[in-house]
């Protein structure tokens, strides 16, 4: 295991990481009811502005804390036993409606926990809420027809990303450790870039989910590289509602220790497509080169590889998909989708056989693509995002349904190619705005990718304090 640099526990246990929470629990220094406490005590401060929770239950949290806590004193603690966490809203837990951000779907309470869900409760992590998304998790953005708009910590003027709108915020707000996403074209990546934390998308099939689909996957936003590997090491673990998950390996998570010496490294500074990149989005990602360059790497230019065919098919298969859905809604229920939402997947209904097909054969076109562009790397570097947060009330950066997806051409594609990215802090612009490193691994070597997320956090110079409501 990779040795931490040392440095001063926060004064609030609330900003305290998992990894520092579990030694304390150890020790006795600190219960579990402390740091759930401090972490209600935190949502109780923020929230009201921040709007990134539902289903906020403080009493079910300190009572699992209290359980938690005698756990610990018995010496029959579980491996995560006392972590505070929240759950994004679509990944079910047994009792919780899953609206799915949209006001046309009923509120029925979901009859068990999801994979990712499970295995956290059955580590002991203590989950306080379910974090908000936007309607059907087609948006970039924390606007929803059915939950409080969420708003940006540093900013609340501006917009967490989303789709895992609320993880995003939640996490840079301090409400506990740990916070679980789910990624289709860069629903982790985006908020965790325009938020300010770490996230990992990791390889499709890796970390087991329920409902499966192409390209989607689950996975840890936190303000810690480290944390996001301890995450991992139980969200991994098998579950067989998961039909399209990969054969479980007990890979060495919190091993984050590499020689970055020696590694060939793509830079991929132009998406291809969609919007121009933001100069201070562009200086902070080459600075980010320069320095694995400076430590012994071989950067080398990668050069776009998605196109316009390939975003736009996508978009037709996707329209399609959530028209399939929001079509069969009766007229009352369909009036209740966000509006944006609505005229996007009504583009779908009109669409022939062929098209469809035509536009999900993309998705396998835009696999080939980035496994090609990509396989002579170790790793490959890039914006998250060509923009930064823009305003709280907008659907997307351009808000127009007719160009929904300008601002994924960076993420989209490593969810077709199942490849690990994350999406770690780059820096800040002048006014002081988060921007986001992707850094992508070859499919399945999701470690490999947190070990570099963990070697630039540690180089990375432009650390701030987090935000402060």
């Amino acid at each position: 295991m990779s040795a931490r640099p040392f440095s001063p526990l926060p004064a609030d246990l609330a900003d305290w990481s998992a990894g520092d929470l579990l030694e304390a629990y150890a020790r006795k220094d600190v219960s579990p009811v402390d740091a759930v406490q401090a972490v209600i005590a935190r949502i109780e401060a923020y929230e009201p502005r921040l709007q990134a929770l539902y289903a906020y239950d403080p009493e079910a949290a300190v009572k699992a804390a209290r359980e938690s806590e005698q756990r610990w004193a018995r010496g029959a603690a579980r491996a995560l036993d006392g972590i505070p966490a929240t759950i994004k809203e679509n990944i079910a837990t047994k009792g919780t409606p899953v609206p799915l951000g949209t006001a046309a779907r009923p509120l029925t309470p979901a009859k068990e926990d999801a994979p990712s869900a499970a295995r956290l409760r059955e580590d002991g992590v203590v989950i306080l809420a379910k974090t908000t998304m936007p309607d059907y998790g087609m948006l970039s953005s924390g606007l929803s027809s059915f939950h409080p708009l969420a708003r940006n910590p540093w900013d609340l003027s501006k917009n967490p990303g989303g789709s895992s709108a609320g993880a995003g915020a939640a996490a840079a707000a301090g409400y506990g450790p740990f916070h679980i996403g789910t990624d289709i074209g860069g629903s982790i990546r985006l908020p965790a870039s325009w938020c300010g934390v770490f996230g990992l998308k990791p390889s499709f099939g890796r970390i087991p989910i329920d409902p499966t689909y192409y390209g989607r996957v689950a996975g840890p936003m936190t303000r810690t590289v480290r944390d996001a590997a301890l995450m991992m090491t139980s969200l991994t673990r098998p579950d067989a509602r998961d039909p399209m998950s990969l054969p479980y390996q007990d890979l060495p998570w919190l091993d984050l220790g590499i020689e970055v010496r020696g590694l060939k490294i793509g830079l991929m500074m132009e998406a291809g497509i969609g919007l121009p990149l933001d100069p201070e989005v562009r200086a902070a990602v080459e600075r980010a080169a320069k320095a694995f360059a400076d430590a012994g790497a071989v950067v080398e230019e990668l050069k776009p590889f998605v196109t316009r065919d390939m975003l736009d098919g996508l978009d037709d298969f996707w329209r399609q998909r959530a028209w399939m859905d929001i079509g069969a809604l009766s007229d009352e229920e369909r009036a209740q989708v966000l509006p944006y939402i609505l005229k996007w997947a009504e583009g779908g209904k009109a669409l022939t056989g062929a098209q469809v097909y035509a536009g999900m054969n993309q998705m396998m076109v835009m696999r080939h693509a980035a496994v090609a562009a990509t396989h002579d790397f170790d790793f490959v570097l890039s914006p998250v995002a060509p923009n930064v947060a823009y305003e709280a009330e907008l659907a997307s950066p351009i808000h127009d349904p007719e160009k929904p997806f300008e601002h994924i051409g960076y993420t989209v594609a490593f969810n077709m190619s199942d490849q690990p990215a994350s999406s770690v802090n780059a820096g800040f612009t002048k006014a002081g705005l988060p921007i986001g490193l992707q850094i992508i691994g070859r499919r399945f070597d999701d470690v490999g990718v947190l070990r570099l997320s963990g070697a630039w956090e540690g180089m990375c110079s432009d650390k701030r304090p987090w935000p402060r409501l």
